[in-house]
């Protein structure tokens, strides 16, 4: 077998669907399975996997154990020559599986193989590639100056050697995983994936970014960004620190600084209230007048139905656009969303033979799923 796909997840069922969809989409033709994961979510993911997914492997732990141990448990039984780490709030394109292993067999001595992320807004994600978070590096982010902390010198649609990868999307192969001993389970959750991206240049590998490839990331929805988020992610950078560098108490200090001045400086929207404010238009790209008339009933806008043709035209603003995956391809969805980013511009995706709509206008809110 190529690859297994391994999605761990925790009470995004909504988002789950979507991604075992896009998945199944990416591995037409390649020999591949999926590995789900279950951290004894309280939603009915595993319902849902069950009764719409029945081949599908399905790990249902009675606790959450974390990130770490949970992909390693999956990877422990996986068969795949290579793994896709990959979160269960992400969508990837019809091509994107064949495209990754293919750069992936070109490269020597790789560690991991990163992409392109963007968030639900259509913005590029800058943690898709990382420098090392040295102590130093570290701090000065927390102190709001991140230029040091994300690799500048690769362009976004490039591609190169980078030291760290995000976890929501790592690939490699599995004997190289296992060997360096894949996510430190002594990490819960936050921190792992720039251990292990450490691990694996520690080991002599090269970690790779690659451009080309898009993933969305609605960023933010298998954990809300609160109080206890900052404390368990410096909780972890702290687990990285005292594993891999010599600390000092001031260092220390510096760090629980950098705690409280990231708590406080966190906002909360209502987004009860604020989902759809400020959009003149909306449209619905889809051929399926069916289903343009069940969206118009749940969402409180003028609607019109709109073909791909409109793309062509990029000088849209403060309009809001539903993408029908039953009309185009999430390859089509994902150029549009960056062409028509910004400008106060919003976006929700119907995957294929789904009644619900998902997005996400901010990458540091929880988005939304709205069932029709």
């Amino acid at each position: 077998m190529k690859i297994s796909i391994v999605i761990l997840n925790y009470n995004v069922r909504y988002f789950l669907e979507q991604c075992i969809l896009t998945c199944q989409r990416a591995i037409t033709n390649i020999d591949a399975e999926i590995l789900i994961i279950d951290n004894n979510s309280p939603d009915d993911s595993c319902a849902m996997v069950k009764e719409k997914f029945p081949k599908l492997t399905l790990i249902e732990n009675k606790e959450n154990v974390g990130f770490s141990k949970a992909n390693n448990q999956a990877v422990d039984v996986a068969k795949g020559e290579y793994v896709l780490i990959l979160n269960p709030d992400t969508a990837i394109t019809e091509s994107s599986i064949r495209e990754a292993l293919i750069k992936a067999e070109s490269l020597s001595n790789l560690g991991a193989l990163g992409c392109y992320l963007m968030d639900g807004t259509g913005a590029f994600l800058p943690e898709s590639k990382r420098n090392l978070p040295t102590p130093k590096v570290s701090v000065l982010k927390m102190a709001g100056f991140t230029k040091q902390y994300y690799t500048s010198h690769i362009s976004e649609e490039n591609e190169g050697m980078v030291s760290v990868l995000v976890g929501a999307y790592m690939l490699m192969k599995r004997s190289v995983y296992l060997e360096v001993g894949g996510f430190d389970e002594d990490y819960f959750m936050y921190g792992e994936d720039i251990d292990l991206s450490y691990k694996l240049t520690k080991a002599g590998y090269n970690n790779y970014y690659y451009g080309s490839v898009k993933t969305l990331h609605y960023k933010g929805e298998s954990t809300t960004k609160n109080k206890e988020y900052l404390k368990r992610f410096y909780g972890a950078m702290n687990i990285f620190y005292n594993k891999h560098f010599q600390t000092n108490k001031l260092f220390d200090v510096f760090v629980q600084i950098g705690i409280k001045l990231a708590s406080n400086s966190h906002r909360t929207v209502s987004e009860a209230n604020m989902e759809y404010a400020g959009i003149q238009s909306s449209y619905v790209l889809t051929e399926n007048l069916t289903l343009f008339g069940k969206i118009s009933k749940v969402l409180p806008l003028e609607l019109h139905a709109s073909s791909k043709s409109m793309l062509q035209d990029s000088l849209y603003e403060k309009s809001l656009f539903v993408f029908d995956t039953e009309y185009l391809s999430y390859d089509q969805i994902f150029k549009a969303m960056t062409q028509l980013k910004g400008r106060g511009n919003i976006f929700r995706i119907r995957p294929p033979g789904c009644n619900f709509l998902l997005g996400s206008d901010r990458s540091d809110e929880k988005g939304s799923v709205t069932v029709f």
